[in-house]
């Protein structure tokens, strides 16, 4: 079969070649024809290896597709069912997973990420995040395939896998944000249009969203922004929102230093950052102790939208069916799996207003 491949960590494009096999699926775990397949910013900070992923590999983590075969202990799904692939598959026997926290999963997660998922001309290879979604099949555990509807579009399931999960779960679930709240956006890529809607559904008075490209400000006021700015004029709107107090909330989803920092700058005392960008270990961010302690601010981490994959992708299925969840505006490029260099380079382009490529498979 076909799939992309990165034969080692820092080559900056895919192989994509046609003797690709997989693994065949354990008794608890399935086959999957994949479907359709986001293009994120996650796959370049892997191959690039400022995020871990092992090689050789298949790239792709955010994918949906259709069941082919079931390990013998499989008992929720059987070939035919429509499915979301989830990069967190839980165990729900873990300490995490009984604790409420099944994002954090530290028995499926951590051998799908370490186990050999297909193999390229005879030699084992991964699977980034435990997927693979730029193939034409994968196999992966059980619990990392949600089953959907029928009626959900294969494009739409995909781009639930991870930027939605990701970016509406961070302010549902992370930030808990309020109703008549402000809140703060840097960075209006994929996750960052998803946290825009995540912050109105929630009920944000003002929502303001911070990108150095000035052609995503349209965009992101459809999705839900009240205001967009330049990072050069987040200090002037702040003041222009919240009288110079800062923002409830700032949430940042790029993953540098800088913009974390500035998410903090632009949080009120008592207010919340929350990081939701993918950093490099490269990224030190610095705080003295007196700032923390005189402002009070809370830091946030958010991975994965700190989402139950099962529960939280039935709900975003449910907005997008209400209209409250506009996924199909979300995708601005459909290309082939042979073009998939090209939209890894689009996506790096300076100034590029793309919100979400997708890869379609026949």
């Amino acid at each position: 079969m076909k799939a992309a491949v990165l034969e080692q960590i820092g080559d900056g494009e895919l192989d994509v070649r046609e003797d690709v096999a997989t693994t065949a699926p354990g008794p608890d775990e399935v086959r999957v024809r994949i479907k359709a397949a986001g293009v994120c910013h996650s796959d370049v900070s892997a191959m690039s290896g400022a995020l871990p992923a092992l090689a050789p590999g298949v790239m792709g983590h955010e994918g949906a597709g259709e069941v082919l075969e079931v390990g013998s202990r499989v008992t929720e799904l059987r070939p035919g069912d429509r499915v979301v692939l989830s990069f967190v598959p839980p165990c729900g026997r873990c300490a995490y997973c009984l604790g409420g926290q099944p994002h954090l999963c530290e028995v499926h997660t951590v051998a799908a990420f370490v186990t050999p998922r297909f193999e390229i001309g005879g030699r084992p290879a991964f699977g980034f995040g435990g997927c693979g979604a730029f193939a034409e099949e994968v196999v992966v555990p059980s619990a990392g395939a949600i089953k959907v509807d029928q009626d959900v579009p294969f494009e739409i399931a995909a781009l639930i896998g991870c930027g939605v999960l990701t970016g509406v779960g961070a302010v549902l679930n992370t930030a808990k944000v309020e109703p008549g709240s402000t809140v703060a956006v840097i960075g209006c890529g994929g996750v960052g249009i998803s946290v825009l809607q995540g912050a109105r559904l929630a009920g944000a008075a003002q929502i303001v969203a911070v990108d150095p490209v000035v052609e995503k400000h349209a965009a992101a006021k459809r999705f839900g922004a009240t205001h967009a700015t330049t990072p050069e004029g987040l200090e002037d709107v702040k003041h222009e929102v919240t009288g110079g107090r800062g923002f409830d909330y700032a949430i940042e989803v790029v993953g540098q230093a800088g913009t974390i920092r500035a998410a903090y700058d632009a949080t009120r005392r008592g207010g919340s950052v929350v990081v939701v960008g993918t950093g490099g270990p490269e990224e030190t961010v610095e705080f003295n102790a007196q700032e923390l302690f005189i402002n009070e601010k809370k830091i946030l981490p958010s991975f994965y939208g700190s989402v139950d994959p099962r529960r939280d992708t039935a709900r975003m299925v449910d907005l997008w069916r209400a209209g409250r969840l506009d996924l199909d505006g979300m995708i601005s490029r459909r290309i082939g799996l042979d073009e998939i260099n090209d939209g890894l380079a689009a996506l790096q382009e300076q100034g590029s207003a793309l919100i979400r490529q997708i890869v379609t498979f026949d």
